[in-house]
């Protein structure tokens, strides 16, 4: 498994509920960007449209040899789930008023996967007690490191 691009303030804004593996369609040119490593998800999110799933705001930027075939760079693109995944999905968001959001991109053997995550954002308590924690674990490591200097 090849790790392309991560969205890590995804963590930090949202409490991640459930993770799910998502292919993606994409065309020839965007495909072969990604693979040079030419793609950010720091901002996309997924929306459900006719019972389909579409990630918006996925960075991907045009291929160099691209010319007259090149593609959009912020285009929806559909991603492939289960229709059971994706009627579950659905529901939670309107029940429930959760988020979808991108976590990761990925290749396995040669597909590109996105991971996506059932997300509830997190407050401005919830983010300082978040950094608490981080900050704590920190010390601690620090201190256990130095006593087995000693």
């Amino acid at each position: 498994m090849k790790v392309i691009c991560t969205n890590k303030r995804a963590g930090f804004e949202y409490f991640i509920l459930e993770k799910y593996e998502a292919g993606i369609k994409l065309t020839g040119t965007e495909i072969k960007s990604v693979r040079l490593g030419k793609c950010n998800i720091n901002d996309a999110y997924v929306i459900i449209k006719n019972n389909k799933p579409f990630i918006l705001n996925m960075h991907i930027a045009k291929y160099d040899q691209g010319n007259l075939f090149n593609h959009e760079e912020f285009r929806s693109r559909e991603l492939l789930l289960h229709q059971h995944e994706t009627i579950k999905l659905a529901t939670k968001v309107k029940l429930e008023g959760l988020a979808i959001v991108a976590l990761r991109a990925y290749f396995v053997d040669a597909l590109l996967k996105i991971e996506i995550g059932l997300c509830k954002g997190k407050k401005l308590v919830d983010k300082r007690e978040a950094l608490k924690e981080k900050d704590s674990k920190r010390k601690i490591e620090k201190a256990i490191k130095d006593a087995q200097k000693y």
